[in-house]
């Protein structure tokens, strides 16, 4: 029996947008356990489906993979102490300067994620390198049909006013070798989410990011 979110968990998240406080969350606290302990499970599952076609995440942990609910508050003017959602890095970010998944889970804002999220200056490089002299591929990837349903482009939210140092300002790539970051975003409806089938229609659609991340991580076979 493949694991699902619960709706008892979108339900604490929700008390805890309405409720973002240290006292609150202490007194529900077993709330908050029993709707980590949900995510991890329907994780796992996930994490299963994905490695059926990306066998490097097969060993990955879900535990591990899910970020921490409490918001660093350090340098920050908004002190709000716990985050409204509950977000895994599958082999995206979290240390990683490879390309990969994301998982965001938030009642009305849910959503999933792949590619390369702010690498290195130094992989940047590279990547930018592999877009400029294997451009046709990497427009082939993201015209792809079902990928472009899906996927209609790359966020463009962080990206250089002017062509980065080393290219030419007539590349034909120019637009892309501009950003800072390659990363594919879907929306996902509540009801998507807490489907009984959510994990399998979910990596189905990870799977048309696998060729992106393929050809984004070939600089580093």
């Amino acid at each position: 029996m493949s694991a699902t979110l619960s709706q008892s968990t979108f339900d604490f998240l929700a008390k805890l947008k309405e409720n973002n406080n240290r006292e609150w969350f202490n007194e529900n606290k077993n709330l908050y356990i029993e709707s980590q302990q949900n995510v991890i499970s329907f994780l796992e599952d996930l994490i299963k489906e994905i490695a059926e076609f990306d066998q490097e995440l097969a060993k990955l942990d879900a535990k591990k993979s899910l970020f921490r609910i409490y918001r660093d508050t350090r340098f920050s003017k908004d002190k709000i102490p716990y985050k409204t959602n509950f977000g895994a890095s599958l082999g995206m970010g979290k240390g990683s300067q490879k390309g990969g998944y994301y998982f965001h889970a938030e009642p009305g804002k849910s959503f999933i994620a792949g590619g390369v999220y702010m690498p290195e200056s130094s992989v940047l490089k590279e990547v930018r390198k592999e877009i400029s002299l294997y451009g046709d591929d990497f427009i082939k990837i993201l015209n792809h049909k079902d990928f472009k349903k899906h996927f209609p482009e790359l966020d463009q939210d962080d990206k250089l006013k002017k062509i980065p140092q080393g290219f030419e300002k007539e590349d034909p790539m120019a637009e892309y070798l501009k950003l800072k970051s390659f990363i594919v975003v879907y929306n996902l409806k509540d009801k998507e989410i807490l489907d009984k089938n959510a994990a399998k229609n979910i990596a189905e659609i990870f799977k048309l990011i696998k060729p992106l991340n393929d050809f984004l991580n070939t600089p580093f076979q």
